[in-house]
């Protein structure tokens, strides 16, 4: 039990080393169309930069999903499954960072050294990111992988030591939070950018919103430690467990409104198209709740069935 509650937090502590990475980039990303520079970049560039930001939030979509699969699947108890979720889903988050940071070194490179030469730094890039990335898995794979021990359909939940499960639940907090506080600050320096002025009203008036449902996430995402220390006198409860596990939920329900609020707004400004911006936004934020919601449910009812009948 210890060893599985061990790599399961080390699972999550990884997931957030590539979230404190992104998180940089995604701020980047959201913030480069109401710079000035940006409108000198060529077209296609612009139009890389703006799928570079898309595979970035699949990304991070990707890192942050454990921590819904956990509290919902598992109810934070620890099981060999959520071990090989957290490893199946960090295997993908990392393909679609490499190919943002190829993007960009071209977009930037390319600026400065001609087409050519930014296709050739952008490829490096991408290049020696994967074979840092997921070359060693190739080449120090061990023969016997296949037959590794899967976690089997029913798996069954073993109970986890409540010190376990809060130290789990503040650590998958912790994971969240960079990638929040990273857009909060990109949100509130560009309402005083050149290029927000130029907006629309009704994308002020949902770059507004989507700055309160971030506030707001901000405030959740606090507020554990907050009750830990003024409510629990930071002692570990049962009633402190639920009650950061709720507030993690509630948190990861709200942020991919303002997330998607300003995919639509970023890219309303560079393409012009209000529909396509709307279906783009949509289908990502369908994909955050997918991931992070509808897939759990599934998963929990689907374990729930084989339980019963086995």
């Amino acid at each position: 039990m210890k060893d599985l509650s061990h790599r399961i937090k080390t699972a999550m502590d990884e997931s957030r080393m590539l979230i404190l990475g992104a998180s940089v980039f995604l701020g980047v990303h959201y913030r480069a169309p109401f710079e000035s520079g940006f409108d000198s970049l060529p077209a296609a560039s612009q139009y890389l930069k703006i799928a570079g930001l898309v595979l970035l939030l699949v990304s991070i979509i990707l890192s942050l999903s454990p921590g819904a699969y956990h509290r919902i699947v598992w109810q934070g108890n620890d099981s060999e499954d959520i071990q090989d979720f957290t490893t199946s889903v960090m295997d993908f988050a990392l393909f679609p960072f490499l190919i943002t940071l190829g993007i960009d070194f071209y977009a930037l490179a390319g600026k400065i050294v001609g087409v050519t030469g930014g296709v050739l730094v952008g490829t490096l890039i991408a290049t020696t990111a994967l074979l840092f990335w997921y070359g060693p898995g190739l080449i120090w794979r061990r023969k016997n992988s296949r037959s590794r021990k899967k976690t089997k359909p029913g798996a069954e939940m073993e109970k986890t030591p409540l010190k376990d499960r809060v130290e789990q639940v503040l650590t998958e907090a912790r994971v969240v939070l960079p990638g929040v506080q990273a857009l909060l600050g990109f949100q509130l320096a560009t309402i005083l950018m050149d290029g927000f002025d130029k907006l629309p009203q009704s994308s002020k008036y949902i770059h507004l919103m989507s700055l309160i449902l971030m506030g707001l996430c901000v405030i959740l995402l606090m507020t554990p430690a907050a009750f830990h220390r003024i409510v629990e006198r930071g002692e570990d409860t049962e009633r402190f467990h639920r009650f950061a596990s709720v507030t993690l939920l509630v948190t990861m329900i709200t942020l991919p409104l303002g997330i998607c609020g300003d995919l639509f707004v970023v890219l309303g400004k560079v393409t012009g198209s209000v529909s396509l911006s709307i279906g783009i936004a949509l289908l990502t934020l369908a994909f955050f709740y997918g991931l992070w919601f509808g897939y759990p449910q599934f998963r929990k009812a689907q374990l729930s069935r084989r339980n019963l009948s086995s």
